[in-house]
């Protein structure tokens, strides 16, 4: 990934593990509700990796949130 992309990719992959958590899944449980596999969760969460954009709309269908939701630096009401 270029470096200049970067931030955003670290700042979707903690809003995708927060969205996770808060529906009490682990990345197998994200994984077994969409074509995604853990590992590929697992490296977008922890900005290993590259990924398509249809990746991203598929996580955010199974967890029912908008794919907007990922690029938020913080969520309404958080300091």
């Amino acid at each position: 990934m270029k470096d200049e992309f970067r931030n955003y990719y670290v700042r979707i992959g903690i809003n995708l593990r927060k969205a996770r958590v808060k529906k009490n899944w682990t990345q197998d449980e994200l994984a077994n509700r969409c074509s995604v596999n853990s590992a590929k969760i697992s490296k977008i969460e922890n900005a290993r990796e590259d990924y398509m954009f249809s990746t991203l709309i598929e996580l955010c269908k199974a967890l029912d949130i908008d794919v907007s939701y990922l690029l938020n630096k913080q969520e309404p009401g958080e300091n």
